[in-house]
């Protein structure tokens, strides 16, 4: 299995580990991933490799994506947002540059799946709907929210620790940021979102997703949500868990 380190700006973490398929049929599905762990520097997009690895022998080409965390320097809102945006906008050229060129025109970019765990679920959706669910070359047709943080503005979610550490100062400091911010408050756009949350979740409430989903259908989107029972926040980044049988389901890998 053959990995390229992809830089998408100039900033250290600004970079991906674009992952080429294990026997690319004569369409080749292209994912990208986009790592959680409460916008921290002690997280990295390694905590997603087994899920690259598993989707990419699955046949996928898959992007996986580093950003600026709040520790870094550009970091945290709106910086780790317009990282989030350049990586969705890298489809376009550096990521089908990296590639043999054989094999980057069998990439389904009219088809393009974005799966975002926890604080990268917030990434991956609003990144989405910011782009209308289109870059210059690619349709982002379905995003797979797992146990995601969509809502930073209700009053159960904006004191939590991930949007404080993205936003960095309190809600009622900065209440209009933390709303740019927001998935739950983000344009309707043409993807599916899929907001699958971990039944016995922990660290995100399963209500978030629920409420998630129920908000923005209302205004048109077009959303479900998939609960998998008896697992916790951490099932994602486990490749033998059911929590990742259901979002190779729902990828349809």
């Amino acid at each position: 299995m053959k990995r390229h380190k992809v830089a998408y700006g100039r900033h250290e973490s600004q970079f991906g580990h674009l992952y080429e398929p294990a026997n690319p049929g004569d369409r080749v599905p292209l994912v990208v991933l986009i790592h959680g762990g409460f916008f921290s520097t002690r997280f990295t997009l390694t905590i997603e490799t087994a899920i690259a690895r598993l989707l990419a022998e699955r046949g996928a080409a898959v992007w996986n994506v580093e950003y600026r965390r709040v520790e870094e320097q550009g970091g945290g809102w709106p910086g780790t947002g317009d990282d989030a945006l350049a990586a969705l906008r890298a489809l376009d050229d550096l990521v089908p540059a990296a590639l043999p060129v054989d094999l980057a025109a069998r990439l389904e970019v009219d088809d393009v799946a974005v799966v975002g765990h926890s604080a990268g679920g917030l990434l991956a959706v609003w990144g989405t709907a910011t782009l209308g669910a289109r870059t210059a070359t690619a349709r982002i047709t379905r995003v797979v929210a797992q146990s995601a943080v969509l809502d930073l503005t209700h009053e159960l979610a904006r004191h939590r620790p991930t949007p404080r550490n993205l936003m960095g100062r309190r809600y009622d400091e900065i209440p209009e940021r933390y709303a740019q911010a927001s998935p739950i408050l983000a344009p309707v756009c043409d993807a599916h979102i899929i907001a699958i949350h971990a039944g016995d979740d922990a660290a995100v409430p399963v209500e978030s997703s629920r409420r998630y989903v129920e908000a923005v259908t209302e205004r048109g989107q077009s959303a479900e949500l998939v609960v998998v029972p008896g697992e916790g926040h951490d099932a994602f980044v486990d490749p033998r868990s059911a929590c990742t049988r259901q979002t190779l389901r729902l990828l349809g890998i």
